[in-house]
């Protein structure tokens, strides 16, 4: 009895075991395996929030520059007050000098292909510096080394940790380049030359608990990572200059005129646009002081991480009133040539800018800075904090496309700060995504806008030299550039909230995700923690798939017979990423069903079998039927009854 007892032990674990081998196919598993080594630690914790002793370092800046607008020169000096709050002591400071780019040997040039690209020219430039010293309460260094567009600033003795202050501070001088790799420069118009200047100051680098200090080269591509700090910036000028800067002017009385000073006020008062320098006042006593030789205008802008401005006697200005929520206001603005002028050009710049920013204001995080000021140059579009920089060019729907998305930019990287320069994706792609639903709502809906369409992209992910989301900006071909950091997260995002978690739960993890890293520097595997932990899903297949692969989507719908009255739909995984399905089941009477299986049916294999139960005849079944993947093959979505 024992024996035979034993004896059926072992045939019935033979036989199960052979059963559950024939229904397990281990091969598909490393899809769903983790992909980076995302454990936390006390800065950066497991569920994707600022650890317990997260820290990051910050630089206060005090600037007083004056702008030659005869040789277009910009002279001045910085100060910067710095605080090692990390837990190590500093031997020296890194800083950028990113003016240093327009040099005809800086790696930039060096780098930047013979026929010539978006990087291009711009090599009589480059910082001068004078007076360079580091201070503490030890005493003073001047030793230095400059490498390219980077300096290092030794100290005289080791910085002090979690508290030491360090006072930095030099003179700089630079010419300014016509075309900063359109993302600053001059432009000469008919009433004058309109500048517009960022990375324009020597600025601290940004040290912290990843890689230490992050001194990548600015190249062109990838753009910045910056410590926040609060900025004391004073510019002089001449007196038939205006001038807008990043922040609150602080001497509207001592630089602008009566009328003018009339004309703010009833603009803060106004949803409507309203001129502060109406377009036949452009170059005439009322738009300036001319008493004076030079006019110095003072602004202040705390907890930012950078600062831009510009400047021009050929500006028209005008300004209406932000709702920013919570019983706060703000003023957009914008400043143009007459060239720009219209109806359908930026005369609707204001409107633009109050529309994008009160969007993003009531849907994400409340707008931080007052004023939001967009200025007409020879740059395509470029961000900055308060500050955007657009196409003078640009008329209707592509104004209000790049007004949007500059402005955009204030969510991420300037209240989120992200590293640009190594992730674009985490900026660009998370821009380009918020865009799609502020262009859906502006003035109910006029202008389109297809990121809701992410099977657009498809030649795209099916051509043949595509390249992965992460790969970095400075490798990037410049026709891949466009999707791997702008489209493709953008694309997966939308399929994201849309497809894969659902609108509240996906809103819910992205509206936690930037109250946690609100002026703070997430990494990527922040973002993926983060989200996982709201939203109460393990997304690695997907993170892995689409952010860190160039694997695509392709699921069919192979087979649907009866089935002992009811009927078996067979779909398939032919792609490499896995993906939850949404099927449509239309019957012969023209009713429907919609069918929704987990993404786990694909862990055993690439092919799965599910039984409908029903009474009705089926006519055809449908693979996700609102459009919403980029599934590179849409022939195999349908079954029809033949």
């Amino acid at each position: 009895m024992t024996y035979f007892r034993r004896s059926m032990s072992i045939l019935l674990f033979a036989f199960s075991f052979s059963l559950v081998a024939q229904e397990a196919n281990y091969g598909n598993q490393q899809l769903f395996n983790e992909f980076t080594y995302r454990e936390g630690n006390v800065y950066r914790s497991a569920s994707g929030k600022p650890g317990p002793e997260y820290w990051q370092n910050s630089a206060d800046y005090n600037l007083e520059v004056s702008l030659d607008d005869k040789n277009h020169m910009v002279s001045g000096k910085v100060t910067i007050q710095y605080t090692n709050n990390s837990p190590e002591t500093l031997d020296f400071i890194w800083l950028y000098l990113e003016q240093n780019r327009f040099t005809e040997n800086s790696r930039g040039t060096l780098t930047t292909s013979v026929l010539g690209s978006r990087y291009s020219g711009d090599v009589e430039g480059g910082l001068e510096l004078t007076n360079i010293s580091a201070k503490t309460k030890t005493g003073t260094s001047s030793k230095h080394l400059i490498s390219d567009t980077r300096m290092q600033l030794f100290l005289d003795k080791p910085l002090a940790a979690k508290g030491g202050e360090v006072t930095i501070s030099m003179n700089f001088k630079f010419k300014v380049p016509v075309e900063g790799m359109d993302r600053m420069g001059r432009l000469d118009t008919k009433m004058g030359t309109i500048y517009a200047m960022a990375q324009w100051y020597p600025r601290v680098a940004v040290f912290d608990d990843v890689v230490g200090w992050n001194t990548e080269p600015y190249l062109g591509a990838g753009e910045f990572y910056c410590e926040y700090g609060d900025f004391d910036v004073k510019i002089t000028a001449a007196s038939d200059q205006t001038v807008v800067c990043s922040g609150i002017l602080q001497n509207p009385t001592e630089v602008l005129t009566k009328t003018q000073l009339e004309r703010f006020s009833q603009a803060e008062k106004s949803d409507k646009t309203v001129y502060i320098i109406k377009p036949d006042e452009v170059g005439k006593p009322i738009s300036n002081l001319k008493n004076k030789g030079t006019l110095t205008w003072h602004f202040k802008m705390e907890n930012t991480r950078d600062v831009a401005w510009a400047s021009s006697k050929a500006f028209i200005w005008d300004a209406a009133r932000m709702d920013l929520g919570d019983g706060k206001t703000g003023l957009a603005q914008s400043v143009y040539p007459i060239e720009s002028d219209g109806s359908k050009a930026w005369s609707r710049s204001t409107e633009y800018t109050k529309g994008s920013i009160e969007y993003y204001s009531k849907t994400y995080f409340p707008y931080p800075y007052h004023n939001a000021i967009n200025v007409a140059a020879n740059v395509g579009g470029m961000e900055y904090p308060g500050v955007s920089f657009c196409s003078y060019k640009s008329k209707e729907a592509g104004l209000w496309g790049v007004t949007d998305h500059e402005f955009g930019h204030n969510w991420f990287p300037m209240i989120v700060g992200s590293n640009e320069r190594r992730y674009p994706w985490m900026d660009e792609g998370f821009n380009t995504f918020i865009n799609h639903y502020s262009t859906a709502a502006f003035n109910k809906g006029e202008y389109p806008t297809d990121t809701d369409k992410p099977r657009g992209i498809v030649k795209y992910l099916t051509f043949e030299n595509r390249e992965g989301i992460d790969t970095s900006p400075e490798v990037a071909h410049a026709r891949n550039l466009a999707y791997t950091a702008y489209y493709k997260p953008a694309a997966g995002l939308f399929m994201l909230r849309e497809y894969i978690l659902g609108t509240e739960r996906f809103d819910n993890a992205f509206n936690s995700y930037i109250r946690n890293w609100a002026y703070k520097h997430p990494q990527p595997n922040d973002f993926f923690n983060h989200m996982e932990n709201v939203a109460g899903e393990n997304l690695s297949y997907f993170w892995k798939g689409w952010f860190y692969g160039n694997g695509n989507i392709d699921m069919s719908v192979s087979d649907v017979k009866p089935h002992e009255g009811n009927y078996l739909i067979t779909v398939e995984n032919n792609g490499q990423i896995p993906m939850p399905v949404e099927l449509q089941v239309t019957y012969s009477d023209n009713s429907t069903e919609n069918v929704s299986l987990p993404v786990e049916i694909w862990q055993r294999g690439n092919s799965w079998t599910h039984l409908l139960k029903t009474k009705k005849s089926v006519k055809r079944v449908v693979l996700d039927p609102n459009k919403m993947l980029a599934d590179i093959n849409t022939l195999n979505d349908t079954w029809d009854k033949k």
